[in-house]
């Protein structure tokens, strides 16, 4: 058989490239689809596929600045030829499950989540990512555009495949598709347990609005215990200004160093809504309990008072709340990594591969 995997963009090493990699395990001989890809930004991660880009490759800018041309992305993801191939594979949070496969190739969606910036949470990307003044001004329109194609797209996949119980609802709400639900991996050799001593509260993660890195910096100016930031983005310069000095930003680390960050860490902090969320996952695997924000993919992944603690509410009070929870439970390290073990990366590889065989075989 014949397999093609078309991914968004290659421009960033976050988890929908992380499932990739596994996905590239499963069908080493598949050629990779994308709009832009920059070898450097995905850590050389696929240096040694073979990895076909769009026109839009050669616009400049587009590799570092791809949001500012969502208007020419629904026209570069069109014109892959796909006609070679039996089946496709699209690992997709916004443009790829909108390629054209001729009527006899089988096309699945594993999919990242509906196009965010245009269903739910348009308004808030439109507030968080500072796009020129010309943009901003013409974005109305763009948008009513955009989710048109996207609502056509999401028509052109054979099924779907979500990654959380809440993408499916969304899959459903916002594209009229129903889809089978198969968490993510996570890379359970690459964390262990440690006899360390904690030293330290842990965040892990891009530096952007939404992942509410504010709401736990004003939290953690109150209580003065120590924090560990680890990542990098758009909001360091302003997190940095906000944060007294038992916070420090640690930066961008390897998977190796990060996994010993981990291991000496009290808790990991997660306030933010996400669509499935990797971090608690490796919080877990490293036997580490997580303090979360009770929304999201987060609900399907955490145990509460078993793995970690809920807040209700995203705000700093709530926040400070659920650790007070927190500190007056005693967390066994072998039952959270446990709980973790129940995503590892074998675990994905069967039931994407029954899923994907089921498909076929309908």
């Amino acid at each position: 058989m014949k397999v093609a995997i078309v991914h968004d963009y290659l421009n960033q090493y976050g988890g929908a490239e992380r499932v990739l990699e596994v996905l590239c395990e499963l069908f080493p001989r598949a050629p990779i689809y994308t709009l832009i890809y920059d070898p450097e930004k995905t850590g050389f991660a696929f240096k040694d596929r073979e990895i076909k880009t769009s026109f839009l490759q050669k616009i400049p800018l587009a590799k570092n600045h791809h949001r500012l041309f969502p208007l020419l992305m629904p026209i570069a993801i069109e014109q892959f030829d796909l006609g070679y191939f039996d089946l496709v594979i699209s690992n997709s949070a916004s443009f790829g499950k909108g390629v054209v496969t001729k009527p006899e190739t089988k096309h699945i969606c594993y999919c990242m989540t509906p196009t965010r910036f245009l269903w739910g949470g348009s308004h808030r990307f439109v507030r968080e990512f500072d796009l020129p003044w010309p943009v901003r001004k013409f974005l109305p329109l763009a948008m009513s555009y955009l989710r048109s194609w996207d609502q056509n797209a999401a028509q052109r996949p054979d099924s779907f495949i979500a990654i959380s119980e809440f993408i499916r609802r969304k899959i459903k709400k916002y594209y009229h598709r129903s889809a089978r639900v198969v968490h993510p991996p996570v890379t359970l050799e690459n964390f262990s347990l440690s006899d360390r001593v904690p030293e330290y509260f842990l965040m892990v993660g891009r530096l952007v609005p939404y992942k509410r890195f504010d709401l736990a910096i004003k939290a953690f100016n109150q209580l003065g215990y120590p924090l560990k930031i680890i990542g990098s983005g758009p909001q360091l310069r302003e997190l940095r200004r906000m944060a007294r000095p038992n916070i420090e930003f640690v930066g961008l680390v390897p998977d190796l160093k990060l996994s010993r960050y981990y291991q000496k860490a009290r808790a990991v902090i997660f306030p933010q809504e996400e669509d499935f969320g990797i971090v608690p996952l490796e919080a877990m695997a490293s036997g580490v309990s997580v303090i979360a924000y009770g929304a999201g993919g987060a609900l399907e992944t955490v145990l509460a008072e078993k793995t970690g603690v809920f807040f209700e509410e995203q705000t700093p009070e709530a926040l400070i709340g659920a650790i007070r929870r927190w500190e007056k439970i005693k967390f066994q390290p072998k039952l959270i990594r446990g709980q973790a073990g129940n995503f590892e990366r074998a675990i994905f590889k069967k039931k994407i591969t029954a899923e994907i065989t089921s498909i076929l075989e309908s």
